[in-house]
């Protein structure tokens, strides 16, 4: 079977700054997949470049099959991605814009399909609303329904929850399973990993423009299992502060190996004088693996070339 997406020595350079350097991987056809990164690891260049927006330095990408570059229009019908930013018209209402982006697909009678989208993303009681005048959280559904409206097989979420309600979420995701379900592959990035945690079956990581890790969610935490300290407190040893994973004021949230490093830990801290004012101990979800994959990870300068399994 030919992948959906497919990835070769993806490289592109803005100035000093090396966006993207030797991408290589490969979505199957149905996968939900995570691409995961700290601000500036280089996941809206990947996503420009899958959608045509940005040319790559080196390397090839194909959407099932087709060449970005070389077969765009192919390549492009069978994309739909929905960007970080909020970019509408706000001459039209959300009607009008969903049956103008069907235009494009050179698609006339859709209104059957634009108005299961409607209904799906909650927006049939401002389907003859003006763009200006919907909320943040509006203007994001009505992006995800641009993406969907030609029903492209391939759909790329970036960062779609950001700034939406709960409410808003949970149908989002449900419309994005079901179409998920239905055969169509689906790309996700998103800064809240327990929604990535819950949808993906594979991830992968970038850090500075390359692929750190890439395997299956469960195989992540499988091999990066260990065990998470919550501890409130004025301070932390200087000895943990490696370990630490995040601190918000005084909390403190470190990774551990074992049961037994706990007892280390609070030993140091009554060597220290360190009082403890609360403390739970939590296996570690994707958030903390993440964590310790970003830390771990050398810089550009003294890494080599990682492997697929090893990464």
């Amino acid at each position: 079977m030919r992948p959906a997406v497919d990835v070769v020595g993806l490289s592109r350079r803005y100035g000093r700054v090396q966006a993207l350097d030797g991408v290589d991987l490969s979505v199957a056809e149905g996968e939900f997949f995570g691409l995961l990164g700290p601000n500036g690891a280089g996941k809206t260049t990947l996503i420009s470049i899958l959608a045509g927006l940005v040319r790559a330095d080196a390397g090839r990408v194909r959407v099932m099959g087709h060449d970005v570059v070389d077969d765009y229009r192919a390549a492009r019908r069978a994309l739909g991605v929905v960007p970080q930013e909020l970019v509408f018209d706000p001459f039209f209402t959300v009607r009008e814009t969903l049956r103008i982006q069907s235009g494009y697909f050179g698609l006339s009678r859709n209104d059957a399909w634009i108005d299961e989208i409607l209904h799906h993303l909650d927006l049939a009681s401002k389907a003859d609303a003006n763009m200006r005048s919907l909320s943040g959280g509006m203007k994001r559904r009505v992006l995800v329904g641009q993406a969907l409206v030609h029903r492209p097989p391939v759909i790329v979420l970036d960062e779609p929850t950001a700034g939406v309600d709960v409410e808003l979420r949970q149908s989002l995701w449900s419309f994005i399973r079901r179409l998920n379900a239905d055969g169509h592959t689906v790309i996700l990035t998103t800064h809240y990993l327990e929604e990535a945690e819950a949808l993906c079956g594979r991830i992968a990581m970038l850090k500075d423009g390359r692929v750190v890790a890439l395997d299956t969610t469960q195989a992540l935490l499988s091999r990066n299992a260990g065990l998470t300290v919550r501890l409130v407190a004025r301070a932390l040893p200087p000895a943990w502060l490696p370990r630490l994973l995040r601190r918000t004021g005084d909390t403190w949230h470190i990774g551990i190996d074992r049961p037994a490093d706990l007892e280390a830990l609070l030993a140091d801290m009554r060597v220290a004088g360190m009082h403890v004012d609360e403390l739970t101990l939590d296996e570690a979800d994707l958030e903390q693996v993440f964590l310790r994959i970003m830390q771990s990870t050398p810089a550009p300068s003294a890494r080599a070339p990682a492997t697929e399994g090893a990464r």
